[in-house]
Parts: C-alpha cells; structure tokens; sequence
C-alpha cells in the first residue's frame, strides 16, 4: 500500500512539472503590415524581435467608425506646396485613423478603418508628383479586414497634423493629412536671400553684357563681320502658370514653333484649370512707383499679399466656371513681380501655388515677416448676378460699416470651413489671436483706411466700383493688429461681364498697375517707420 502511494505521488510531481514547463505554440500569420510601417509579412523578416511599435495616434475628431458597413471613397487629392502638402480622402461614410511615424528612413504610417482597398483609393499612388516636397512615394495595401495602410515614403522629417472634417458645401466626408516640416524656415531671412539672389543675378547679368561687348571688340574684323550678319535669337516671351509674363531665350531647334506660338493670341484653356495667358503688355511704371524706388530708406519694406481661397476652397464661381482662387493668385504673382522691381521693396505671398492656407495661418505669416503692408486679393461671388464693381475693406472694431459689408465678412470667414483646419490648432490659433487684438487695433485701423482709400482711388480708375468708399467689417484675415491690412474684391466674378474682364490679361495687368500705385501712394504719404529686422 505505501508503495503504491509513493508511486501515485511520484506521478502527480511529473505531471506537476510538466505542467510548468514552457509551451512552444504555432506564431500565428500577420494580417497586415508591421510596426515598422512595411506593408510585408513579418517572417519575411530575418531580423531578431522588432522594437515596441510606436503607439498610434487616433484621428482627433473619429475615435471609432460608425457602424453600417465600409467607406467607399468618392476622391483622393493631394495638394503640394512648399509650406506644406495635405492629402485628402474623401468618403461617404465618416473615416477613423491611427498614425505614427518611422525614422531611418523617414515615413508615415497610417491605418485608416472603415476601409476596403479599392481602385479609387488606389489612385493615391499615381496623385503624388516627383516635385512634391515631402512625399517621395506612397504604399497602400490591406492591413487586416477593414483596416487599409497607407504608407507615405518622406523626403525630410515632417511633423503630421491628421483630421477628419465633416460633410460642407459639395464635400462629403474627408479625412486630411497635412504634413508640415519638423524644422520652420525663416521667412523674413528667406525674404532677405531671395532680394540678394535677385540682385546678384542682376549683376552677374550686366557683367555678362560687358565681358560680351570686350570680346566683341577685340575680335579680328572678320570675325565681326561673320558675328553681325549671324542671326542672334531673340528673348521670346514665356507663359508661365498664373498669367505671369517671363522671358527667355528662344529654342533655336524651333524658331518656327515659338513665332506660331506667337501669332495666336490669348490661349484659350479649359475651364477650370488656370484660365489666364500672360498679358500682350504691361502698363507703366507711375511716377508714385518711381518715387518709391528711388528713395532712400533704411530698410526694406515687406508687403504680404494674400490670395485668397485655394487648394480645397476654390472660393466663388464665375457663370462659365472661373473660379475664385485661380484668378486672384495671378493677380497676386504679377502684383508680386510688378512689386519686387522696386529695390526698397520685397514680397511675402501667403501661397503662391494652388494650396489652402487657414485664415489664422494667413496672419501669422504676415506678422513673422513683420509686414508693412497686408493686402488679401478677392474676387466674391453675390445672390444676384447684377451686382458689379470693385470694394476695398478694413476691420471694423465694432459693428459692419454696411450690411454688404458684414454679409461679404462672413462669406469669407467661413473659408475655414471649406479649405479644412485642424479644430484643435484653430481653437489655439484664435485664442492667440484675441490676445493681440486686446492690445490695440485703433492704430492698424487708422492706417488701413488710409491705405485702403489710395488702392481704392486708382481701382476706380480702371473700373468700376461697388462703393465709392473704404468699408469696414470684421474679417479675420485681416485682424494683426500691428500691420496696415486691407481687403480687396477685384470684382463680383458672379457677374457675366466682370468675370469677362477677370479673365482679361490685358485687365489683370491694369488692376495690377491701379494695386501697385496704391500701394506706392500710400508710403509716399507714411513712409515706412525705421525698425530693425534681424538678418541672420
């Protein structure tokens, strides 16, 4: 009997121990893709156990999807710019996101619920272009059911802003990736770099004249000769997108291409791609502008032009289909140039491509270049296609000086709406800003209008007029309380007629011309006062 007991205990103690003894089980087949951001299977990896993945960060505004089944996606955008490229899905159902980011290479990974892969998300890939500053490539693939990564190959650290926007105007759903640099540049120093280019390139060019002319001279008289009769191209002009007027050297392998091109007249393109061939000429430079140039000032004068709408907000809508923010960023270019001419003078353009920049966003450009001046360029859209004519506005720091003027205020305050912000950075952004106001905003009021009265004076003179007077509403764009700020409404592109003329090169170039002289008018009467702006 004992030993049967030692025998039953022996066996318990083995069981016992087998027990404890470690496991070895099947590892389960990934579904998806790795912490690394990879899209492959993890055995494929010969690498010893990867570190701890980065804790997703949730879109802010879709903790989870709703239910009733998958997302379809309506569109895929990408808009790039050097201040920073935004991708947008947009879908028919809300979408929810994770994120993090990998080094070594750099990349972005997201994990969007809610989601098939389908072909039309599938066209993400071919929307990124090879000038993209941040993108370099993108990936998609089926992470797990439901579940779709993308993976955005970087070309520099970014630092990513992820939301999701509610359905407004002819969107639906979107979900918005913006991908801002980890490390801001310098904009008043990369103002000051481009005045030196500028000037450097305008040297080298008149040495180049020189050193031509020398070896002409001391060239045998034969040689001459040969060099006379020898047909020399001529600088032809070049469209460049926006309705800017640049010129270079015609192709000698195409001479008969380039006069043809020539001979043809305004290029009419497609609407509602950037419907505007450069000017047949440029009006000229008024003895207020040559006033300007020539005085001598202690510092250089910064001016903030500001296109309005852009990228996602196309802003109003002309009767054939010109639209908002096509034209008044090539009012804005030719402005930008016409401006640059002048030595004392040099130019911030809040964008300066077709990309959406949130009216807080606008501001604070302005004011980290410390501005002189800041002119927003509109063209609005009415209820009723009779209404015509140019306005000019200031902020009020009360009531709207017209009921025109508060309905045109919240028309376009609304932009944010439209083009998409992050809520979350907006909220911060705007309590900053009520801050400033507090401080003082009679001053920047006093001289807006006075600003806003020389630009209104030469509009007039190249068309008609809304209001025959500076109005006064309360614009957000126009709310730094230490920069003149003024907004214009070239004209109600909603109206046939003026939508007509906005499409004119030969009319840009004159509203650009009336801009300009304004502008010079008005420091003639205050000039700039001395202030030191750091170079380096």
């Amino acid at each position: 009997m004992k030993r049967q007991r030692r025998a039953a205990l022996r066996a318990m103690g083995s069981l016992v121990l087998l027990m404890r003894a470690p496991q070895v089980l099947a590892k389960p087949k990934p579904t998806g893709g790795n912490a690394d951001g990879s899209l492959a299977p993890l055995a494929t990896k010969p690498a010893p156990a990867p570190a701890p993945a980065p804790t997703p960060a949730p879109a802010p505004a879709a903790a989870s999807h709703p239910a009733g089944g998958n997302s379809n996606i309506v569109a895929v955008r990408v808009w790039p710019a050097d201040a920073y490229t935004r991708v947008t899905l947009e879908s028919d159902k809300p979408l929810a996101a994770q994120h993090f980011v990998v080094e070594a290479p750099d990349r972005l990974v997201i994990d969007v619920e809610g989601l098939e892969l389908s072909p039309g998300l599938r066209e993400l890939l071919g929307k990124v272009k090879a000038d993209d500053p941040f993108i370099a490539g993108v990936r998609v693939g089926q992470n797990r059911p439901r579940v779709v990564r993308i993976v955005l190959d970087l070309k520099q650290p970014v630092a990513p802003q992820i939301f999701t926007l509610a359905p407004v105007a002819a969107y639906q759903n979107r979900l918005v990736f913006d991908l801002y640099p980890k490390v801001e540049t310098d904009p008043l120093l990369a103002l000051v770099r481009e005045k030196e280019k500028a000037e450097s390139a305008a040297a080298q060019s008149v040495q180049d004249a020189l050193g031509e002319l020398i070896a002409r001279i001391d060239k045998p008289k034969s040689v001459a000769v040969t060099v006379a009769t020898a047909p020399v191209p001529l600088p032809v002009p070049v469209p460049v997108p926006g309705g800017i007027n640049a010129t270079g050297p015609a192709k000698p392998s195409a001479p008969a291409a380039s006069s043809a091109t020539a001979n043809t007249g305004p290029v009419q393109t497609p609407v509602p791609a950037p419907p505007l061939p450069p000017a047949t000429s440029s009006p000229a430079v008024t003895a207020a502008e040559t006033s300007l140039a020539q005085a001598k000032l202690d510092r250089l004068i910064v001016i903030a032009l500001d296109p309005g709408h852009g990228g996602e907000d196309p802003g109003a809508i002309g009767p054939t289909g010109l639209r908002e923010k096509d034209v008044v960023l090539a009012v804005a270019l030719q402005l930008r140039d016409r401006l640059n001419s002048n030595p004392n003078i040099r130019v911030m353009l809040t964008r300066d491509a077709d990309f959406f920049v949130p009216l807080q966003e606008r501001v604070r450009k302005a004011r980290r270049v410390q501005a002189d001046l800041f002119v927003s360029i509109h063209a609005d859209a009415f209820v009723t296609p009779k209404a015509r004519g140019a306005s000019v506005f200031a902020l009020s720091d009360g009531a709207a000086s017209s009921q025109t003027a508060r309905w045109m205020a919240n028309k376009e305050n609304a932009a944010d709406l439209v083009g998409g912000v992050n809520v979350n950075t907006a909220v911060k952004d705007a309590h900053v800003l009520k801050a400033l106001l507090d401080m003082s905003t009679a001053a920047q009021i006093k001289d807006s209008l006075k600003l806003g009265s020389e630009v209104l004076g030469q509009i007039g003179r190249v068309g008609n007029l809304h209001k025959r007077a500076v109005e006064q509403a309360g614009f957000a764009v126009l709310k730094a309380p230490d920069v003149p700020s003024i907004l214009v409404e070239t004209a109600f592109i909603s109206n046939p007629e003026e939508e007509a003329k906005l499409r004119d090169p030969d009319y840009q170039a004159q509203l650009v011309a009336a801009l300009a002289t304004g502008i010079a008018r008005y420091f003639a009467k205050n000039p700039p006062l001395a202030r030191h702006r750091p170079l380096s």
